[in-house]
């Protein structure tokens, strides 16, 4: 499996930016995938997972963090897990990571990180 981030850059306190994450090789009808985080001098953190079986989702969460401001979505045909983030703020500056795996907690493959940088 080989998850290939994207979508991050330069964007001012209270914009928007949607970030991908193409999936690609061996798939799996039941997964979880999770977007997590890490700030420079900072440890990694999450930020977002979505559960799914076949072409159906079975939940979203969030951390408290972007809860109301970020939305975590599946295109099942793209095999595409997409983190729309709005409401923008510097202390989401990081680079953003996903992973996947079979499971909660279980996460056997990251892709590479896409950083997002938030100006004030």
């Amino acid at each position: 499996v080989q998850l290939q981030a994207s979508g991050g850059g330069l964007v001012q306190a209270g914009g928007s930016l949607r970030l991908s994450c193409a999936s690609s090789g061996r798939t799996f009808s039941t997964a979880i995938m999770g977007w997590f985080r890490q700030a420079p001098a900072k440890e990694r953190e999450f930020v977002a997972r979505i559960s799914w079986s076949g072409g159906s989702v079975l939940y979203a969460y969030y951390a408290d963090s972007v809860k109301g401001r970020f939305t975590i979505s599946r295109d099942a045909a793209k095999n595409t897990v997409y983190l729309q983030m709005n409401s923008l703020k510097p202390e989401d500056t990081a680079v953003h990571y996903c992973a996947q795996g079979p499971r909660f907690g279980v996460y056997d493959y990251w892709g590479q990180g896409t950083l997002v940088t938030v100006s004030s």
